[in-house]
């Protein structure tokens, strides 16, 4: 998969409705409304979303997430980031000092509850 951005909402730009991408997209505007994508979706400084994503990963470096997220590989939420949202993945990383108020469900496959740790 390629790491060049293929679809980008800059600062300064409003969105409202639905963005489908396919490889990686990047917001550093404001977004309300639906993204699906099959590859990578950013979240920038600046970033103000508002939405109902479904994507492979999802990496938020900065800025503003509320809605609900399912990420089918990973969702990964930096020091800069404030996330106010209900998020569904099999890998999620919360660093130290980012805002995270929603659920967090972490499943092996979207929409798959994880097995039960064993209590032996």
């Amino acid at each position: 998969m390629s790491s060049e951005i293929r679809a980008l909402v800059g600062r300064g730009t409003r969105f409202e409705g639905r963005l489908v991408f396919e490889q990686r997209a990047r917001i550093e505007g404001a977004l309300r409304g639906e993204v699906w994508g099959e590859g990578i979706l950013v979240l920038g400084e600046g970033a103000d979303v508002d939405a109902t994503i479904e994507v492979g990963t999802l990496i938020v470096r900065a800025g503003t997430l509320r809605g609900e997220v399912q990420a089918r590989e990973l969702i990964e939420v930096h020091p800069d980031a404030k996330v106010y949202a209900n998020i569904t993945a099999p890998v999620i990383d919360l660093a130290k000092g980012c805002v995270f108020e929603g659920r967090c469900t972490m499943s092996s496959v979207a929409g798959t509850p994880a097995p039960e740790p064993s209590r032996s």
